[in-house]
């Protein structure tokens, strides 16, 4: 396993539109007719080889989404436009907060609520204008070679999920950049975190 830690980001497109449809419930349709956005994609896969090479394992993703619908409930689950060179969410750059995430096979799924503060105005322009963005994970983890591809270890973390521009072709987004900082979890998070790794193991 690889001593060092790099700040892991994916790319998969947003729902046409930027949301689904089918899936927007009475209180996310009511947000909208009062001018609200709301926007839903992938924002994981599980053991399929993505864009950039890289391959994670179901039982990892598993146990981040569970920790992540920790953040979710608690209401902290915020994300940016674009990626910032760190794992830690700026307060004052987020543009939304996910609101629900979930399995749809082997696709991690999540919706999310466009700020009223200046990024999310920004997101909101983006979208109306019709620049092509997309979800993107960005997480703290190592990872492993091999003939399959390059294997997310267990020691992966989900930080949040961002919107980001599309790019032309698929990976040639961001490369593997090595973090200058560990992701800082609260204590409460930490507890939880253990019991949860305790229970999927059972």
């Amino acid at each position: 396993m690889s001593e060092k830690k790099y700040i892991l980001r994916e790319f998969y497109k947003l729902c046409d539109g930027g949301f689904c449809s089918d899936l927007l419930n009475e209180s996310d349709k009511q947000h909208i007719k009062q001018g609200g956005m709301i926007l839903t994609g992938i924002a994981q896969r599980a053991d399929a080889r993505n864009g950039n090479g890289r391959i994670y394992p179901r039982r990892v993703l598993e146990r981040e989404v569970e920790n992540y619908k920790k953040l979710v409930r608690e209401n902290r689950a915020l994300g940016e436009i674009d990626h910032p060179d760190s794992v830690v969410v700026n307060l004052k750059n987020s543009s939304h907060m996910i609101t629900e995430i979930w399995w749809n096979g082997d696709d991690v799924m999540v919706k999310l609520k466009v700020l009223s503060g200046t990024p999310g105005q920004q997101l909101r322009s983006l979208v109306n204008d019709g620049v092509a963005i997309g979800l993107s994970s960005r997480g703290l983890g190592s990872v492993r070679e091999t003939r399959e591809g390059t294997i997310v270890e267990d020691d992966f973390v989900l930080a949040c999920v961002d919107v980001v521009s599309e790019p032309s072709t698929q990976g040639a987004f961001v490369n593997l950049m090595e973090s200058k900082a560990n992701l800082e979890l609260t204590k409460p998070d930490r507890i939880f975190r253990c019991l949860n790794e305790i229970l999927l193991k059972e």
